[in-house]
């Protein structure tokens, strides 16, 4: 119940100062680029070494199976993408809620100076 209750007044101080809660306008994409190439290269890389099996040349074989690694690669770039902007999402959410606790710090400062003075 208790995070329940920060998770609402964090966003209410959010709206109060008027910040942008939201991602960047490309992580969308990205993300959905990022499993699209995860998706791609999974299913490339098993059709090649597939096709592999089905040859009786060394040099037709070495070639599917430089192509299977290749959409391997594939998987990891598009990995790489979907972790990037997953990563982004909570950083861009911890600064903010620096910046809010922060803010809050300093009015709670300056309201016991002005107290004393």
């Amino acid at each position: 119940m208790l995070t329940e209750e920060r998770r609402a007044e964090f966003h209410r101080e959010v709206a109060d100062h008027k910040l942008k809660a939201d991602g960047s306008k490309s992580d969308g994409p990205v993300r959905v680029v990022g499993i699209l190439l995860m998706i791609g290269g999974a299913i490339g890389a098993f059709v090649a070494y597939n096709a592999s099996g089905s040859q009786s040349d060394t040099r037709d074989i070495l070639s599917s199976l430089i192509l299977a690694v290749a959409f391997l690669g594939l998987i990891g770039i598009g990995a790489a993408m979907y972790v990037a902007t997953a990563i982004s999402r909570v950083l861009r959410l911890w600064l903010l809620r620096q910046l809010v606790e922060g803010q809050a710090q300093t009015d709670q400062i300056d309201a016991a100076l002005r107290e004393r003075a």
